[in-house]
């Protein structure tokens, strides 16, 4: 995917989703935006068996991702898994808050949560 912004307060970082509100609510996630422009993730309360990437155990997906500046301290974070789900979150890095909307070809679900840089 080419002239995809990919912003530095999100590359090379993982960060922590904590869901508050939405289809994931009460889970945690770990995603690792990693510095090819590709995101993994995982379920920080599964198994050591299940496979990062998709959060359930599946095959480990590995979708690219964007990510913009909205604001100071505000971005826009969305990737298409090939799972068919795209999530899109805003990150407000001034009160660790996200917002957004998960996807996929038939459903859709408002997203709220917080959360944070883990390194």
């Amino acid at each position: 995917m080419k002239d995809v912004e990919r912003a530095g307060a999100i590359r090379g970082k993982t960060i922590r989703f904590v869901w508050n509100e939405g289809p994931t609510k009460g889970k945690t996630h770990d995603h690792v935006f990693h510095p090819d422009g590709t995101v993994t993730w995982s379920d920080v309360g599964a198994s050591k068996a299940a496979s990062p990437g998709s959060g359930s155990g599946g095959p480990k997906e590995k979708p690219p991702y964007g990510a913009s500046r909205v604001a100071d301290d505000i971005y826009v974070v969305s990737y298409l898994a090939p799972s068919g789900y795209t999530l899109t979150v805003v990150l407000n890095f001034g009160d660790q808050r996200l917002v957004g909307f998960a996807s996929g070809a038939k459903e859709w679900f408002p997203v709220r949560g917080v959360f944070q840089v883990l390194q």
